[in-house]
């Protein structure tokens, strides 16, 4: 079987079999066999090839994510799982903001947590004004999606403090605030290279819900999925409703 991915990125790298060789350290007759035989190199070479090609393991070689292997390269990207969101200390909360300095993207219904003890505000505008891209997205009052979550958490208040964090956000210069309609399925914080997920569970406060933190890595596999999780939303979200 011929490996028509790799062939392609190579032909868009504008790369022969003998150059990817030499940038990789092999003997352009593997090249030549990871293309016609559909062969697989070692961890180490596909890391390397991945990194020259400017593509990702799992496109070049799709068949990572059908082994035990792609489990190993997903739980890379994992860093770190709190038991709970609350039991993430608000000094770790400054210093995830405090680094980021290209891209910081907030998903939350609420987030009110955030307010009540970082000085979200401020903590924004700051960032912002260092040339900072800050995108933020809170739950909607009026979506379907915030009352149901209100419903099923027996929480009547959380339109209102939706609407507050709304308000409290507007009011930051260099910022873009959104309100989303969506039902989601985990609070995303994105801090450039770090990403923060609060999975959400049927009945369970998102505070005593786990946190995993990813590193984006050369699979960023788990990594692009809650990015694009969050772009999707992005797209179909609007500004806050008066």
């Amino acid at each position: 079987m011929t490996n028509y991915r790799l062939r392609g990125a190579m032909l868009n790298a504008g790369l022969t079999a003998s150059a990817l060789a030499a940038a990789v350290q092999v003997d352009p007759k593997s090249v030549t066999r990871w293309i016609s035989e559909d062969r697989m190199p070692y961890p180490v070479t596909r890391t390397k090839v991945a990194q020259v090609l400017q593509q990702e393991e799992t496109l070049l070689w799709p068949s990572l994510l059908e082994d035990a292997e792609a489990c190993a390269v997903a739980a890379s990207e994992i860093e770190r799982v709190w038991p709970m969101r609350s039991s993430i200390r608000s000094e770790t909360w400054h210093a995830l903001f405090s680094r980021v300095t290209e891209e910081l993207d907030i998903l939350v219904y609420a987030g009110a947590f955030l307010i009540e003890t970082l000085d979200l505000a401020d903590v924004l505008e700051w960032k912002a004004s260092k040339g900072t891209r800050v995108r933020v997205m809170v739950g909607d009052p009026r979506s379907a999606a915030v009352r149901a979550r209100a419903e099923e958490l027996s929480l009547e208040w959380l339109p209102q403090r939706c609407q507050s964090t709304l308000d409290h956000l507007r009011r930051v210069n260099g910022i873009c605030v959104r309100s989303h309609g969506a039902t989601h399925y985990a609070s995303l914080f994105r801090f450039d290279d770090i990403l923060l997920a609060n999975t959400h569970a049927n009945g369970v406060w998102a505070c005593h819900s786990p946190v995993l933190q990813l590193r984006k890595a050369n699979s960023n596999r788990l990594f692009t999925f809650y990015a694009d999780s969050f772009t999707a939303v992005w797209r179909r979200s609007g500004p806050p409703r008066d």
